[in-house]
């Protein structure tokens, strides 16, 4: 049996998004214009916050709120480093600098602990990544009294004590890339806040720093949601929920074979839901696992196994930081087959794999 990594498609939706897709070619209306604005109210309500604004991809959210809040160089930005490249490196664009802090390896997550011993002088904003799509402790990181940016790409739909993820912080960044728990055909992101003037200064960033095409009040970007992006989200926006149920019942299913028997299995939120854009569990063992399970057709992969600290263009920011939670996360995780539609046969085949192997390579 065959298990991919990314148990999910569209073909369901094929009819639905070629008639969304035909919508927008008629009106003749590609770049902003009523279906960014209806899926921008759509998300906003949806998410719980007062404002919505597309951009043209996650990074790009990620840019734009740092911009918003006015970091720029000289600056500091405290970001985790085991989290995909762009966290940081939407920091760095800017001019900032990325200050990495430690996560918890058991949750993935940052904490108010590894925050703290980030912090400096100079630290304009913390980014909180919900990886994986467990929601970071957005709520207990205000003590610091520093904006934050939630770093929500991989977590949309989730939600922590306080609401769903992109309602916790200061500002928040989505992305809807094809993987993603919520997808577009193509890159797509948005910003949310209940901020009016932060949301305004998005607005304006993402369109060359104007409001009206002739007067421009700020060095900008060209990052706008296309039109055909937005009809796409707006048809699978109301499928979310029961796809990260769905998630959330896979999760369930290899507890319930016993997968917490032979490795350290995600762990669940105090207050809230996880909605496993990636199921990643912990063993020492992980890379002879990992090729056990692709003999017998399973796709299991690992996860930033250089933490972005130690990649090429970040090493000069973290000359000798030392992160032991980082790197005990990025030797030991290993992805193992998720999606809405797992099914319970591809996840007992997965489980049983893992006995196999693990009995095969016992000491």
């Amino acid at each position: 049996m065959q298990v991919p990594l990314f148990r999910f498609t569209l073909a369901p939706h094929h009819r639905r998004l070629i008639a969304a897709i035909d919508r927008v070619v008629a009106s003749g209306r590609f770049i902003l214009g009523p279906e960014v604005e209806s899926f921008e109210r759509e998300f906003a309500d949806y998410v719980g916050a007062r404002h919505c604004v597309g951009v043209a991809n996650g990074t790009e959210a990620l840019m734009l709120s740092l911009r918003a809040l006015g970091v720029g160089p000289g600056d500091d930005v405290v970001v985790p480093s085991f989290t995909f490249y762009a966290s940081a490196e939407a920091v760095a664009a800017i001019g900032a600098r990325p200050v990495f802090c430690d996560i918890d390896p058991t949750t993935f997550c940052l904490t108010p602990e590894t925050v703290r011993s980030a912090l400096t002088a100079h630290t304009r904003a913390i980014v909180a990544v919900h990886l994986f799509g467990y929601p970071a402790p957005v709520e207990e990181l205000a003590e610091f009294g520093v904006p934050i940016v939630e770093d929500a790409a991989q977590a949309t739909g989730g939600s922590g004590a306080g609401g769903r993820v992109g309602t916790l912080g200061t500002i928040a960044a989505f992305s809807f890339f094809p993987s993603k728990n919520l997808p577009c055909l193509g890159d797509g992101g948005a910003v949310t806040t209940d901020d009016p003037e932060l949301a305004d200064r998005v607005r304006m960033l993402r369109h060359h720093g104007s409001r009206d095409k002739t007067t421009f009040e700020l060095v900008g970007f060209n990052s706008r949601l296309d039109a055909l992006q937005a009809a796409v989200l707006r048809e699978l926006l109301p499928q979310l929920d029961g796809w990260n149920a769905a998630r959330r019942s896979a999760a369930a299913r290899y507890r319930d074979l016993g997968l917490d028997r032979q490795v350290t299995v995600p762990s669940e939120p105090p207050a809230g839901e996880h909605v496993y854009h990636l199921y990643v569990v912990r063993h020492p063992r992980r890379d002879v696992l990992a090729e056990a399970l692709r003999e017998q057709g399973i796709e299991a992969r690992s996860y930033y196994a250089q933490p972005i600290h130690r990649q090429p263009a970040m090493r000069s920011y973290a000359p000798n930081v030392a992160l032991p939670g980082t790197e005990e996360a990025a030797r030991s995780n290993l992805a193992l087959p998720m999606g809405p539609e797992l099914t319970a046969a591809e996840s007992e085949h997965v489980v049983a794999a893992i006995e196999r192997a693990l009995a095969a390579t016992t000491p």
